[in-house]
């Protein structure tokens, strides 16, 4: 038995991943976030009322190296993953 942790999960949830949320640096423990979680991480909440309309695109994802998100989805996450969040009201 070795101590090298590299190759193993168990301690996943304690470790502290640094992502880039529409140019500004945040850190994570999650291995995985949803659509949901970027918004609040962008902008401090999420509204579902129908009004506001969100879209979300990302780069150097874990598992693909980028791409959009909707409502629904989650990306696995690693450090540097880049997000681009908007908001857009209706009007």
């Amino acid at each position: 038995m070795h101590n090298n942790d590299s190759n193993h999960d168990d301690h996943g949830r304690d470790k502290e991943f640094q992502i880039i949320v529409n140019g500004r640096p945040k850190t994570v423990t999650e291995k995985f976030l949803s659509f949901v979680d970027v918004v609040k991480l962008a902008f401090g909440e999420f509204v579902d009322n129908g009004s506001r309309i969100y879209t979300m695109t990302f780069k150097k994802g874990a598992d693909k190296r980028e791409g959009s998100m909707v409502l629904g989805d989650e990306v696995r996450i690693k450090s540097g993953v880049i997000f681009n969040v908007t908001a857009t009201d209706k009007s």
